[in-house]
């Protein structure tokens, strides 16, 4: 089973990948869309990315108030 800053060290190597921003300038209590500079269109591209890299469906209303990295990991890790 994946700790939860397994799963926040993962979530923030497939965001740096897929919005081509430095894993080293990524941290767990990042808001993700000021680190990224993403809008909620391109979140619900990461979410998407997400929930295929996890084998995970995860619900609009578990997202609610979800802004950081180490959150959303909290949130996949109630799912797996």
């Amino acid at each position: 089973m994946q700790t939860p800053a397994d799963l926040t060290t993962r979530l923030m190597t497939l965001a740096s990948q897929r919005f081509d921003r430095p894993l080293a300038e990524l941290h767990a209590d990042d808001d993700f869309f000021h680190a990224l500079g993403i809008d909620s269109l391109q979140a619900l591209d990461l979410l998407t990315r997400v929930e295929e890299e996890f084998d995970v469906e995860v619900p609009d209303y578990e997202l609610q108030g979800v802004n950081t990295f180490a959150g959303l990991a909290d949130v996949i890790a109630r799912r797996l």
